[in-house]
């Protein structure tokens, strides 16, 4: 049974444009950091839950300056609040679409693979007739199973 879950054609033109709107993007974007696996794993995460803990306690901060140290920046606090309620809602957008990108991705290859194994099941039970055998016995490589070494084999 033929599969087509997705059928589309990406021209150079499309690639060029994609290409152009995403070194934008990364051009607005430069102070943009990656983190090494290490750090990543270091840092003091502000999850759902803590977003609320961590707004109140600025907010409390600011109506009471007198108790913050110099130690403490809280504008550069509030700072990084705004500029990540600028990032989610951006970030959201572009998790969204590398999803359908890589759903469309799975769905091409997908299709391939289901056109490719029927068309090799037709190569097996007509090919001989055609003089395909050969050409069926290359594809067959991909079905090839390693045989599982007995206990107490030595290897060659």
């Amino acid at each position: 049974m033929s599969q087509n879950l997705v059928s589309l054609t990406i021209t150079d033109e499309h690639v060029a444009t994609v290409e152009a709107a995403l070194a934008q993007i990364e051009g607005v974007f430069t102070h943009l950091i990656s983190l090494s696996e290490e750090d990543r794993r270091s840092l003091t995460r502000m999850g759902q839950k803590s977003e609320a803990f961590c707004r109140q306690t600025l907010s409390v901060l600011e109506q009471n300056p007198n108790v913050v140290p110099p130690s403490i920046d809280l504008a550069a606090a509030r700072q990084d609040m705004a500029a990540l309620e600028r990032l989610r809602p951006l970030l959201d957008r572009i998790e969204r679409l590398a999803e359908r990108g890589a759903d469309t991705e799975a769905a091409l290859g997908s299709d391939i693979m289901v056109t490719a194994l029927e068309g090799y099941a037709l190569l097996k039970a007509i090919g001989g007739s055609q003089g395909l055998d050969s050409l069926r016995r290359e594809l067959s490589a991909r079905f090839a199973k390693k045989r599982v070494k007995e206990v107490g084999e030595v290897p060659a």
